[in-house]
């Protein structure tokens, strides 16, 4: 399997990735002001499952696909974006009723459509896909054998790194929410500046990466 040491350089690099705000990271902080710690922590969940998707399409060759094919790229990225833009008008629609969602959405917000939606924001990560297909294989061992569980291993231990960070991440931002939450009109501007925020993101995951 990964040596120690091997094991402990793709740690490190995989925290300096994480802990450099992302789609993911920002998704998840943009979900517990919207809905609360429950929502967020389900949205990181989300997010996880989504990694997962994407080490296993590495580990079994799909990676490669997605390095090498700037059609196949540039698809599943557009494909994120868009739906970041959606949810982004969605949240800018419906910021003046947000205080109603405060009080009475935050159970359906942390169940199967805040994890599926996590779930599209993290399989269509692209610093997670470039990631995954040009740096996680560098520390592949193929003399040990065993290349496919030395990847998904390499993989399991970024997203336990994942979890724990953006776990925080959403844990504070659920914080702050409480004190928007005392007052509507500060409630109605986080949903806003949430639903804006998402639309630029979605608009700046669309315009960058690779253009060869």
């Amino acid at each position: 399997m990964v040596s120690v040491d091997r094991l402990l350089a793709f740690a490190a690099m995989s925290l300096v990735l994480i802990l450099i705000p992302g789609p993911s990271v920002l998704f998840v902080i943009g979900r517990a002001l919207a809905h609360g710690r429950r929502a967020a922590l389900t949205t990181v969940l989300g997010n996880t499952l989504g990694a997962c998707v994407l080490v296993a399409a590495v580990a079994f060759g799909v990676g490669s696909v997605v390095e090498r094919s700037i059609v196949v790229f540039t698809v599943l990225k557009l494909a994120g974006a868009a739906y970041l833009v959606y949810l982004g008008v969605k949240a800018w629609r419906a910021r003046r009723s947000l205080t109603a969602v405060f009080a009475a959405d935050e159970a359906a917000a942390a169940g199967r459509r805040t994890l599926w939606e996590g779930f599209v924001v993290g399989v269509s990560n692209p610093k997670t896909i470039v990631f995954f297909a040009a740096v996680l294989p560098q520390f592949v061992d193929p003399a040990r054998g065993h290349v496919v569980a030395q990847m998904l291993l390499l993989g399991l231990i970024f997203n336990l790194i994942a979890v724990i960070c953006d776990s925080l991440w959403g844990v504070a931002a659920s914080f702050a929410r409480d004190w928007f939450g005392r007052s509507p009109r500060r409630l109605a501007m986080v949903g806003g500046a949430g639903g804006l925020a998402m639309i630029g993101l979605g608009v700046t995951v669309a315009v960058t990466g690779r253009k060869d």
